[in-house]
């Protein structure tokens, strides 16, 4: 038998914030991703590696200075979903 729980989540406003520029820049990444990815295989027939997109989010940090602001965990677990 499995057992179900449900938690109800009450965030400050502080929290919600946080919240919302971490559900922007993972959809953010996740996006230019899967452009560069679909791009790539249009025109060259190849794949990009999770490990490809790592280091390319690395470099993609160094240009846009908000994907700094939130946490990595999280930006890398979008790549991780595009594969």
């Amino acid at each position: 038998m499995e057992k179900a729980y449900k938690f109800r989540f009450y965030p400050t406003k502080t929290q919600i914030k946080i919240l919302n520029s971490t559900f922007g820049c993972v959809r953010y990444v996740y996006n230019h991703f899967l452009d560069l990815k679909q791009k790539l295989y249009k025109t060259e027939k190849k794949s990009m590696s999770y490990s490809e997109c790592s280091k390319e989010l690395t470099v993609l940090k160094k240009d846009k200075e908000w994907l700094k602001d939130v946490d990595k965990f999280s930006l890398q677990n979008s790549l991780k979903d595009l594969d």
